[in-house]
């Protein structure tokens, strides 16, 4: 009977066109807009490390006070002095510690020109906390932290750039005028957002180039390549004055496998922040926070504030699309109500009317939305518009899009002719046959 439906729904298509192509307009308009703002929301708002966002934790320790914190919350990275007793104390199984660096390289045999490259000073746990990808060799081992080894780890691109994509395990390359070995060649891995770094950047940003050595980037004295913020009167003028001011600049993650872990650490963080209140350091009470990915994801308000309202703008235009689906697909039905009446008097149940007008607003849906692909797909390139460059760039028409697009277009279709079918399947055949 499906098919039977269908070539009656696409008969009365073609009897008004004009009617047809304005429900079409409407759903299309209204469903594309709609996909749009939904693949940008999408794309900043997702988990970028769904397999242990619960189980990774970023801690906060509060250094600058009540007087100079950010109302009451601290700061969302540590000095060096908190990071290095963090480090030392290692209650969690895994922890590593980073900063961005902006370095120049250049390739082993140095005949090349050196390349501006970006990147991460981090501790060996990174690669096992975060489940980086590799396409030859590995990260480094904790011993090599210990050693403040010049260990290094490139991504795949900087590997092209540098070795033709060949496996550089071993080979040496120049960073900032220093040699360092290439313990390892990444694979593209860039979460987004960039859950681990929402300090200095967006949690946007392109893929780092390299990864090196925590110790090894302290000892060489490479201030960081993105945020340095600081409170109070400032005097240093050494490196170790720097290190010993309250500047934060050290993003730490941790890993806890349970709550019972994580109510520990948080224990841990607030015993720390007294212990140093009772040296003298702090004159103020233990402030300290502990966050999931999800939960700092939240806290630092990484979803752009325009996606949502976007979101939200559109979704209420595809509801006006809606309603004057409605009114149009009344319209169309109750045109019929003679056809109506004839085909219940000839013994038409309720339900085979609902069907056959069921079947006649999905087809409308499905024509609406093929148009909403194509309206999509232009939305989708001109994204740049209304978002940032970086943000823009992450809305992507895939395979999960397009089947959303047409089932959203059709479902929302169907719903809409729900009112409609219902007037149509309670027509009077006596009084159509009267009238008629």
């Amino acid at each position: 009977m499906f098919g039977y439906y269908f070539q009656l729904g696409m008969r009365s298509l073609r009897r008004n066109p004009a009617l047809t192509g304005l429900m079409v307009i409407a759903i299309g308009f209204g469903v594309a807009a709609s996909m749009v703002t939904y693949a940008v929301f999408r794309a900043v708002s997702g988990n970028p490390i769904p397999e242990k966002s619960a189980q990774l934790f970023t801690p906060q320790i509060d250094g600058w006070g009540p007087q100079q914190n950010l109302k009451g919350e601290p700061a969302e990275a540590l000095a060096y002095t908190d990071a290095m007793a963090l480090m030392r104390a290692h209650v969690a199984r895994r922890q590593t510690f980073l900063y961005p660096v902006q370095l120049s390289v250049l390739p082993g045999n140095r005949r090349d020109l050196p390349l501006n490259v970006s990147g991460y000073a981090v501790t060996g746990d990174f690669f096992t906390m975060f489940d980086v990808p590799f396409r030859y060799g590995s990260g480094w081992h904790a011993q090599d932290d210990t050693a403040r080894a010049s260990e290094v780890v490139i991504s795949d691109r900087l590997n092209q750039q540098l070795f033709g994509g060949a496996n550089s395990v071993g080979r040496t390359i120049d960073l900032g005028g220093h040699d360092f070995r290439v313990a390892g060649i990444a694979a593209h891995w860039n979460p987004r957002p960039r859950f681990y770094d929402l300090f200095s950047t967006s949690g946007f940003a392109d893929e780092p180039d390299l990864y090196m050595v925590f110790n090894r980037a302290l000892d060489l004295q490479w201030r960081t390549g993105g945020r340095n913020s600081c409170r109070g009167s400032l005097s240093y003028t050494t490196w170790q004055g720097y290190l010993q001011s309250n500047c934060v600049w050290i993003t730490p993650w941790v890993e806890l496998d349970s709550p019972a872990e994580a109510a520990a650490y948080r224990r841990f963080l607030t015993n720390y922040a007294a212990e140093q209140q009772r040296a003298g350091r702090f004159d103020w009470a233990p402030n300290v926070r502990l966050h999931d990915v999800m939960q700092w994801l939240e806290q630092e308000q990484v979803v752009p504030p325009e996606s949502r309202i976007s979101l939200v703008v559109a979704l209420g235009f595809f509801l006006i699309c809606l309603i004057n689906t409605i009114g149009l697909l009344l319209a169309k039905f109750m045109r019929r109500a003679g056809e109506i009446g004839v085909r219940r008097a000839l013994g038409a149940t309720r339900g085979e009317i609902y069907s056959q007008y069921l079947v006649e607003a999905g087809t409308v849906g499905f024509a609406g939305g093929v148009l909403g692909l194509l309206l999509t797909a232009m939305g989708v390139a001109g994204v740049g518009i209304l978002f940032r460059p970086e943000i823009a760039k992450l809305a992507q028409l895939d395979v999960s899009l397009v089947g959303l697009t047409l089932v959203v277009a059709i479902a929302a279709t169907v719903l809409a002719a729900f009112y409609p079918a219902w007037r149509a399947a309670h027509v009077q055949p006596a009084w159509q046959l009267k009238s008629n």
